[in-house]
């Protein structure tokens, strides 16, 4: 069973590190008095965040960490600034290394380094101070730590003050080997090598011709994955997409309908609402798809001349019937755009017929944020009405190129494109990623919030129980090696966690995240300590 690497909540999880503490710091390095207890009770033990390692329900390893000045250490050599060979801004404290005997074969050792650096580098830490028993200091150099100052301590029980940054740790052995975060994030994506390297190329001028015919490349490539008439590429994210989507519907005469079924649905509410759009809502539960019926008994008064909604709700996994809104609006001579936003390039998707989408290049599509799309599907005209950087018209009079671009953005959106030359075959691995991933989940004892007939194979939405808080599992599982969508505060509100399946992760990836995700789930399940 994989060690498991998580921040100590549970009273079982104390007791062991009290006892471990004990057998470490009083009978193996003779620091600490002996007591009948059996237990050592750190004096800084309220302020600590201890990472432990677990092999099932045992404590086999620990190490704290607190940020409260003064440090232990400062006490022992003075302000411990004025000895380190390098500026820091925000350091923390390591202290209570500790491993059970026979664990102490390199593995648990190293994976507390790395769960260490994990989370000072999450909290924004710069260094990290220990002091270190002369005893296994070639063990904490092969960590990263380095010496500085002063031994402290006695004959029996000597320290070295040791310290700890990003390039240290990445110069040891625990550094070479530690893998990048394993990304099961909406966004951003995991970069391509290939891509990098497009980034990283020379600028040149976005008046080029050069560039404008790059520019042309992407745009028909686009075109061709969405099957839309025309894209303009904005420099911006989703949400300028939307408003430049938002500024176009102020133009067309008469009400329109906005469809909520999700967090992005009521942005889009909230886009209407700052164009001062005339404008009615139909919500519907969140993790629900949007209901026939309900569109077409609104429709059939003959009120409303747009509709606009979200295609993948990325808030709670639904992808929303197209075809279903399509023949709807048709036949009730509507106009439909849609927030294609976490749909493009991870399903097949056909806007024949939608009069305006967004999507944005740092998702499916696996480049850099910071580009963003308008597909439309008759021609647009300027509108002096319209801001100038929100004037579609604006983008496609100027030949998409109206303003200053990025060659960097577009060469990298271009190489990332390339692999949609065989776009059903990228559609499939997604596809089979997501039942992967989603059949393991529910093993787990989990629930996913959409059913499978109505789920995109983008990302699922895992409701958790009451007794596992979605916060400390994406904290832990972070610690281990994996990004999981959980910090947004719609998600925290619920307590849900989200799991992307955009991204190239391979099959022994998923596996072991999946072990571990079982094993924090099947942990004591006692309420945590505050």
């Amino acid at each position: 069973m994989s060690l498991i690497y998580k921040i100590a909540t549970k009273p079982s999880e104390f007791e062991q590190i009290l006892k471990l503490n004990y057998r470490t710091f009083v009978e193996e390095i003779p620091q600490h008095e002996v007591n009948n207890s059996g237990t050592l009770i750190d004096k800084f033990h309220d302020e600590n965040t201890y990472i432990i390692c677990m092999k099932e329900e045992q404590v086999i390893g620990m190490i704290c960490v607190r940020s409260n000045r003064p440090f232990s250490l400062d006490g022992k050599i003075g302000e411990v600034e004025k000895h380190l060979p390098v500026v820091v801004e925000n350091p923390c404290e390591i202290r209570l290394l500790a491993v059970n005997p026979e664990y102490r074969n390199g593995r648990a050792f190293l994976g507390l380094a790395q769960a260490l650096i994990r989370y000072c580098l999450k909290l924004g830490y710069d260094a990290a101070l220990i002091s270190g028993t002369t005893r296994e200091q070639k063990l904490y150099g092969q960590m990263g730590f380095q010496p500085f100052a002063y031994l402290t301590g006695d004959e029996n029980a000597a320290f070295q003050p040791m310290y700890l940054t990003k390039a240290t740790f990445d110069e040891g052995i625990a550094g070479r080997i530690l893998k990048d975060q394993v990304n099961f994030l909406p966004g951003p994506a995991t970069i391509s090598e290939s891509v990098k390297t497009a980034l990283a190329a020379s600028p040149y001028s976005h008046r080029s011709k050069g560039f404008e015919t790059l520019l042309h490349v992407v745009q028909k490539k686009l075109t061709t994955l969405a099957n839309a008439k025309y894209v303009q590429i904005l420099h911006g994210t989703g949400t300028l997409a939307n408003d430049v989507v938002a500024g176009q519907l102020s133009l067309l005469p008469g009400k329109g309908l906005i469809l909520v079924n999700g967090e992005f649905g009521e942005r889009l509410v909230n886009h209407a609402e700052r164009f001062d759009l005339d404008f009615e809502v139909i919500a519907t539960a969140w993790g629900s798809p949007f209901q026939e019926e309900h569109i077409t008994e609104a429709m059939s008064n003959g009120t409303y001349n747009w509709l606009w909604a979200v295609h993948c709700e990325t808030s709670t996994g639904v992808l929303n019937d197209i075809d279903m809104l399509k023949n709807i609006c048709q036949s009730y001579n509507v106009q439909l755009s849609l927030d294609c936003i976490s749909s493009l390039g991870a399903v097949p998707l056909n806007l024949d017929g939608v009069l305006f989408a967004s999507g944005v290049s740092g998702k499916a599509l696996a480049s850099y944020s910071g580009l963003s799309f308008v597909f439309h599907n008759v021609e647009v005209n300027p509108n002096k009405s319209i801001p100038r950087y929100l004037d579609l018209g604006a983008y496609s009079a100027a030949g998409s190129i109206p303003y200053s671009q990025s060659s960097n953005l577009v060469t990298a959106l271009a190489e990332a494109l390339k692999r949609y030359d065989f776009r059903d075959e990228e559609y499939e691995i997604i596809n089979k990623r997501y039942h992967t991933i989603r059949n393991g989940v529910e093993e787990a004892g989990l629930t996913i919030l959409s059913d499978t007939r109505n789920s995109a194979s983008t990302i699922m939405t895992v409701l958790l129980p009451e007794e596992i808080n979605a916060k400390e599992l994406g904290d832990n599982l972070y610690l281990n090696g994996y990004n999981f969508h959980y910090e947004s505060s719609y998600l925290n509100e619920r307590n849900w966690m989200q799991i992307s399946c955009i991204n190239d992760v391979e099959e022994k990836d998923i596996r072991k995240m999946l072990a571990i995700l079982r094993g924090l789930c099947n942990a004591d399940r006692e309420p945590s300590v505050t």
